[in-house]
């Protein structure tokens, strides 16, 4: 309610990357997220957020995203341009990322590496429009959302 930051997460996240460290320009990703897995860590706000005034999971039930092209912009530093699809809309965003970590095998012998990363959205410009107006004047949501990826990538 404009009050705090509200921090959530989607469990439901399936991609795939294609990375080669010698070539960072042709890597490709890939990403599906299961709308109906948002957790806040409050019931009734996962509840409105599954809503038809947010991802309106009945109708919409994944986002998607697709890179266009991939930039090393500094060392351990990539930017991915792509097209984010939230509700049926499409807008190209650019994620900046740290990374990826050097390779590791975990206890289970798989390859992995790590990558971090954000970017900022505009609901509004995801068709996810609620905006009720509090007797003070100020607004429930705000229109600015920030997206942070904590990625871990398994070597097939």
């Amino acid at each position: 309610m404009m009050i705090s930051t509200v921090r959530g997460q989607f469990g439901g996240v399936k991609g795939a990357v294609v990375y080669d460290p010698k070539n960072p320009a042709a890597a490709t990703v890939e990403a599906t997220i299961d709308c109906s897995t948002v957790n806040t860590g409050e019931p009734k706000r996962d509840a409105d957020l599954r809503s038809a005034e947010f991802f309106d999971v009945k109708k919409y039930p994944v986002m998607t995203f697709k890179s266009k092209r991939v930039e090393a912009v500094g060392p351990g530093k990539l930017k991915v341009t792509g097209d984010l699809t939230i509700n049926a809309v499409t807008r190209e965003v650019v994620l900046d990322l740290d990374g990826p970590s050097p390779q590791i095998r975990d206890t289970q012998g798989r390859d992995k590496i790590g990558v971090s990363g954000e970017t900022k959205i505009s609901r509004k410009e995801f068709g996810i429009l609620y905006n009720p107006i509090l007797e003070s004047g100020g607004v429930v949501v705000s229109d600015e959302v920030k997206i942070i990826l904590e990625i871990e990538l398994i070597k097939n």
